[in-house]
């Protein structure tokens, strides 16, 4: 019997922002030691990805949603990040990341993620948000 990919941390991002701030803070947060499921680099070429997505979930710890202005806009057109938060809504551990946008914006879309306490780049920089989920996961 093989053994899950365990992970620390989920990471949830706009589809737009893979390549970009999404995968800033999936860097930082691997350079600080964190074990990060990212789709960009653990959905294989060929794989479903829903199933793919569905594993990750399962075999993460924490659930971290990058809400971007990309995320909002994506939010209510019901896509893959939708479903990823559905899911990780109903965990205990999720922990939203504000960057380029606000809390009161996420409110407008899910209530229940502006909800949970998080982390805003407003007010911290991308490095300093990296370094407290690294605090967060070495509980």
């Amino acid at each position: 019997m093989t053994l899950p990919d365990l992970r620390d941390v989920f990471l949830c991002h706009a589809w737009d922002d893979r390549q970009g701030i999404a995968k800033q803070l999936h860097d930082l947060l691997v350079v600080a030691g964190v074990k990060v499921w990212f789709s960009e680099k653990d959905v294989q070429l060929g794989q479903p990805l829903m199933r793919a997505i569905d594993k990750g979930l399962a075999n993460s710890r924490i659930g971290l949603v990058l809400v971007t202005p990309a995320l909002i806009a994506r939010l209510p057109n019901e896509g893959v990040a939708e479903k990823e938060l559905s899911a990780l809504l109903a965990g205990n551990q999720l922990v939203p990341i504000v960057h380029n946008t606000t809390y009161a914006a996420l409110r407008n879309v899910s209530p229940l993620l502006a909800s949970r306490t998080g982390l805003d780049t407003a007010e911290d920089s991308m490095e300093v948000v990296a370094a407290k989920i690294a605090e967060l996961v070495a509980v």
